[in-house]
């Protein structure tokens, strides 16, 4: 495993692979990696010859500056991580390697964009496929590599790749939890002890409305969640939408889509955290 910090030599290093005839996987990440990280990657490694892992947390996604300065670092743990994993380069850009002058595209892909995460973090998925757009020029791979955790943006990078001229496979992986449940987030290491139990609450009421939604009407379902974190201690539910997984728009009635998914995004202390859950599709 390499680690490259610039751009030049990423694509020297890429250029020879291709040569080769190579395939190259990408799995875009901000750094702090987890199991969930070591999914994609490991499936990266198992579809593709060579698989490049970017390491960069990306300012222009961050709404909340607070958020971007507290968001963990961890360069050291990520490469042992990932040298383990198989990874082929390791690409940890400077941020004035990755944006010698500002980025003033704006991408837009309403209705995708506009709700949920894209109307409490105003600016956040045009800074998302800001970088990953970059990334996507700079590696030219032949497929990427994101988690369904990240439910939205996932559908967003898949629309993009739609409108803009990529010859591109956006392969969606599978959300990874801890052993009780806890969805696996970057985010969960800012957790205090009492917190991480208190968070456990989002993905227990997500579970629980499966079932409940067996006999229930959807507006039903969506209360049952509300009521659920609006109970636990330590937790301020910000959103729960339950939506139509190809539009994300809301849906009132089980019979309005074929995929259902309802996403959650909920304060735990000053931590923000996101999950999702499928209902049907």
């Amino acid at each position: 495993m390499k680690l490259i910090q610039t751009i030049s030599e990423l694509r020297a290093e890429l250029d020879a692979f291709r040569k080769e005839g190579k395939t190259i996987g990408l799995v875009p990440t901000m750094g702090a990696l987890h199991a969930g990280h070591a999914s994609l990657v490991n499936r990266a490694v198992a579809e593709n010859d060579v698989v490049v892992v970017s390491d960069f947390v990306n300012p222009t996604q961050f709404n909340d500056q607070n958020d971007l300065l507290k968001y963990p670092r961890t360069r050291e743990a990520d490469c042992a991580l990932l040298e383990k994993c198989g990874a082929t380069l390791v690409f940890a850009p400077s941020v004035e390697e990755v944006y010698p002058e500002p980025d003033t595209r704006q991408f837009s892909y309403a209705p995708l964009d506009t709700v949920m995460e894209g109307k409490y973090r105003p600016g956040h998925f045009n800074g998302v496929c800001q970088i990953v757009s970059k990334l996507f020029l700079m590696v030219e791979p032949h497929r990427a590599y994101f988690g369904e955790k990240d439910f939205q943006q996932l559908a967003i990078i898949r629309e993009m790749v739609r409108k803009y001229p990529f010859n591109i496979q956006i392969v969606g992986c599978p959300i990874v939890r801890e052993e009780d449940g806890l969805a696996l987030s970057s985010r969960n290491a800012r957790l205090t002890a009492e917190q991480r139990k208190e968070a456990l609450q989002i993905s227990k009421a997500l579970f629980a409305s499966v079932d409940f939604s067996k006999s229930r009407v959807l507006l039903e379902t969506k209360q049952f969640v509300e009521d659920c974190i609006r109970r636990a201690p330590g937790l301020e539910l910000e959103y729960f939408e339950i939506v139509d997984g190809n539009t994300l728009q809301p849906v009132k009635a089980w019979d309005e889509s074929n995929y259902i998914v309802g996403c959650i995004t909920v304060y735990c202390g000053e931590v923000r955290l996101i999950d999702n859950i499928k209902y049907k599709g």
